[in-house]
């Protein structure tokens, strides 16, 4: 990760860490690496958003910056992050940006790139864009770092409304069946989906019950969400719906809850896709690919059903790297990213949602009987808020604090230790087969890493 780049682009609080003036810069200094070799024509940039209130003050900063460079902009207005992916590769631009901090509360903000594959940037080309952004804004206007057209050639903004719609028949077109007498509780986040997911559900024959689908701007993933699944809990079983879908604020992400209201994370969302289609020859080299922080039932189920498991470092962008390595379509975290490489280029919650309906459908079973097949090891998620995450590696203390909660879990259990990409935080997660020491095990690790990193209650 750079000074502005994490896991997961460039994120922080919003008109403070993430200021217009720096967004203007991304824009200009972004769209230049991105779109210096065309040959012919002006560049075309995909711009979308989700609906946190800063939005469109940094979409005018992005916006700006990219018309100074004599790109033209496609504005596709309020959209899931996947959709800017897809209609930068579909309708050939050069680059999509993103503005959105995906699950994070109201006052962060984000701005994700994208290259003209659809996929994000890889790490070579974020550190370009870093080394421009890290230049003197007078160094920029006295010696030109990027382009300044003048008269015609400065580029300009064109409304793209329908790229909502071009999206969401791509999704549509990727269900072999149709959704007819399934009830599904719809929780948006109030973010990108508000509008888009019960349309989408509606229109392959599903009876939607949208929730959290009103968002003002102040109201995004607030007690809702693919972090809150339990939201919607009640509304699955008062309705007797057939399960539940909870997506995070750009719709990238996916949590369930099936027709006993039972949680179904994202490991057992890959779970179910992967026997469907493994046993239909559609899972490329037999393989699904998911992360460290994947629970260790997940691992062993589908590898009795004949199905290997590769894992790699959290971060969807990890898993990324990994399928594209390996050949491989389908990859996930438990968080609910999940990649089905087949139909997108990154990680894509409706998208899932509609491969898990349409494996409901085909198979006729019920949401809880998919996910049945995986017997979940208990698990503790902590998150210790500090100020000094970098330092966490070289912490001698703390790797000591690790090792010997190892020695407790006796090899039936495992800890992993790690840095957030987007918040300062450090997250903590212990597994074992016995859920009631799982606290004081997590809660030894946090004491020291309080005490190491200087503890910050944010």
């Amino acid at each position: 990760m750079g000074t502005y780049f994490g896991t997961d682009g460039i994120r922080g609080a919003a008109n403070t860490e993430l200021s217009p003036e720096l967004a203007f810069r991304v824009g200009r200094f972004g769209g230049y690496v991105l779109t210096r070799e065309k040959q012919d024509g002006r560049p075309r940039i995909v711009i979308g958003k989700d609906t946190r209130i800063s939005g469109d003050m940094l979409e005018a900063a992005l916006v700006a910056g990219l018309l100074s460079i004599g790109a033209d902009v496609l504005q596709a207005g309020v959209i899931p992050t996947p959709g800017v992916a897809y209609l930068t590769k579909t309708y050939h631009a050069d680059a999509g940006i993103m503005i959105s901090a995906s699950h994070n509360p109201l006052g962060d903000n984000g701005i994700k790139l994208f290259g003209p594959d659809g996929f994000k940037l890889s790490d070579r080309l974020e550190a370009e864009i870093e080394a421009f952004l890290a230049a003197d804004s007078e160094a920029d206007r006295a010696i030109g770092l990027a382009p300044r057209p003048v008269g015609g050639d400065i580029g300009t903004l064109l409304s793209f409304p329908e790229g909502a719609q071009q999206y969401i028949s791509h999704l549509r077109s990727t269900a072999r069946h149709r959704l007819d007498g399934l009830r599904v509780v719809l929780d948006c986040a109030n973010g990108a989906a508000s509008a888009l997911a019960p349309r989408l559900f509606e229109s392959l024959g599903a009876e939607t019950i949208p929730l959290a689908n009103e968002p003002n701007g102040l109201n995004i993933n607030e007690g809702c969400g693919s972090t809150h699944p339990e939201f919607i809990r009640n509304a699955v079983l008062e309705r007797k719906a057939h399960l539940g879908l909870s997506f995070d604020g750009d719709a990238d992400r996916l949590i369930a809850v099936d027709e006993n209201g039972g949680i179904v994370d994202g490991d057992r969302i890959l779970y179910a896709l992967a026997q469907s289609m493994g046993s239909s020859g559609r899972l490329r080299g037999n393989t699904v690919v998911t992360t460290e922080m994947s629970n260790f039932g997940f691992g062993k189920a589908l590898q009795d059903r004949g199905i290997d498991v590769v894992k790699c470092k959290v971060g969807d962008r990890y898993v990324m790297e990994r399928m594209l390595g390996g050949g491989y379509n389908l990859g996930g975290e438990p968080s609910g990213h999940m990649i089905l490489l087949d139909y997108a280029t990154t990680g894509d919650g409706m998208l899932a949602a509609v491969q898990l309906l349409d494996v409901m459908a085909s198979e006729g079973k019920p949401l809880s009987e998919l996910a049945a097949g995986m017997t979940a090891y208990p698990q503790l998620l902590l998150n210790v808020p500090v100020q000094q995450k970098r330092k966490l590696a070289d912490n001698e203390n703390i790797r000591k604090a690790i090792r010997e909660t190892e020695r407790r879990l006796g090899g039936a259990g495992r800890v992993l230790v790690r840095p957030s990409g987007t918040e300062p935080l450090v997250r903590i997660m212990v597994e074992g087969p016995d859920e009631r020491e799982l606290s004081a095990h997590a809660e030894r690790i946090a004491e020291t890493i309080r005490r190491e990193l200087a503890y910050s209650a944010v």
